[in-house]
C-alpha cells in the first residue's frame, strides 16, 4: 500500500473520530444542559409577571395606608385645581397659553431692542 494512501485514510479516521465524539458530546452532554436551562428561565419569566404585579398591588396599597388623611385632602385637591386650570387654559388660549399672546411678542421684542441699544451706546 502506498504511503499517501496510507496517509489519506489515517487523516480520514481521526477526522471521523473527532467529529463523532464532539457531536457525541454535544448530542448527549451540552444539550441536555442547555435544554434544562431554558426551560427553568422560561418557569422563572412566568412567575416574574404575577409577582411583580402582586408587588406593585401591594406596594401601592401600603404607600396610601401610610399616607395621612389631611395630605390627601389638600394635595389632591390643589393639583386637580392646577391641572383643570392649566387644561382650560390651554383649550382656551391654544398655544399663546405656552408661548404667550401676540402683545406679550411684542413687548419682549421692544425689551430686547432698548438692551440692546444700552449695551451699544455703553
Amino acid at each position: 500500500m502506498p504511503f499517501w494512501l496510507t496517509l489519506t485514510i489515517q487523516i480520514l479516521a481521526t477526522v471521523g473520530a473527532v467529529l463523532v465524539t464532539l457531536w457525541g458530546f454535544w448530542r448527549f452532554v451540552v444539550r441536555p444542559y442547555l435544554d434544562a436551562r431554558v426551560a427553568e428561565l422560561i418557569e422563572a419569566g412566568r412567575e416574574i409577571e404575577p409577582a411583580v404585579t402582586r408587588g406593585v398591588k401591594k406596594g401601592v396599597a401600603d404607600t396610601i395606608r401610610e399616607l395621612p388623611e389631611s395630605a390627601l385632602d389638600g394635595t389632591v385637591k390643589e393639583s386637580t385645581r392646577q391641572f383643570l386650570k392649566f387644561g382650560s387654559g390651554l383649550f382656551e388660549n391654544g398655544l399663546s397659553s405656552f408661548l404667550g399672546s401676540a402683545a406679550d411678542l411684542e413687548r419682549n421684542r421692544q425689551k430686547d431692542g432698548a438692551a440692546s441699544k444700552d449695551s451699544k451706546d455703553s
